[in-house]
C-alpha cells in the first residue's frame, strides 16, 4: 500500500493521542486515539493502521483498523483488510470482500455534512439505514 502522491503521511510507528485536524490528504498508517477533522480532504487509514477515533473528511479510505464514527461528505471505501466497528455517515460506501464490519450506516447528504449530533441518531425519512454485521 503506497499512499497518494501529494499526501501527509503518518508512519506506522507514531502514536497520536488527541484532535488532528488539517487542510491537506493524510495517510494515516500509525496508532490515532481522539477525534480527525479533513473536512475537504481524504483520509486514508493504511493497513497497519489502529484508530479509535470519530472521524469527518470529503472521503475515507480503510485499510486497518478503525473503532468509532466515520463522517464523509464524499465516499467511504472499506478494503478487503479493514476492520470496522462503528456508524458510517456518507453519500456512497463501497466495501470489498473479506473486510470485518460491525457498523450501522446512513447513507445520505443530509447528515454528513450537517453537525447536529442529533441527526445521526435520527434517521431521515429520504435516507436508508443498513445495520451490517459479520456472519456467524
Amino acid at each position: 500500500m503506497k499512499p497518494a502522491e501529494g499526501s501527509t503521511v503518518i508512519g506506522k510507528s507514531i502514536t497520536v493521542r488527541g484532535e488532528l485536524s488539517g487542510n491537506e490528504d493524510l495517510y494515516l498508517d500509525g496508532d490515532m486515539e481522539g477525534t480527525i477533522t479533513l473536512s475537504e480532504h481524504v483520509l486514508t487509514l493504511g493497513p497497519n493502521a489502529r484508530v479509535l477515533a470519530n472521524v469527518r473528511a470529503k472521503d475515507i479510505i480503510v485499510y486497518g483498523n478503525i473503532e468509532g464514527d466515520m463522517h464523509a461528505t464524499g465516499k467511504v471505501e472499506i478494503r478487503g483488510s479493514a476492520v470496522v466497528n462503528g456508524n458510517i455517515f456518507s453519500r456512497r460506501l463501497s466495501i470489498e470482500e473479506n473486510a470485518s464490519i460491525r457498523v450501522r450506516v446512513n447513507l445520505g447528504a443530509s447528515e454528513a455534512s450537517g453537525p447536529s449530533a442529533e441527526a445521526a441518531e435520527a434517521p431521515n425519512p429520504e435516507q436508508e439505514v443498513f445495520l451490517l454485521e459479520p456472519k456467524a
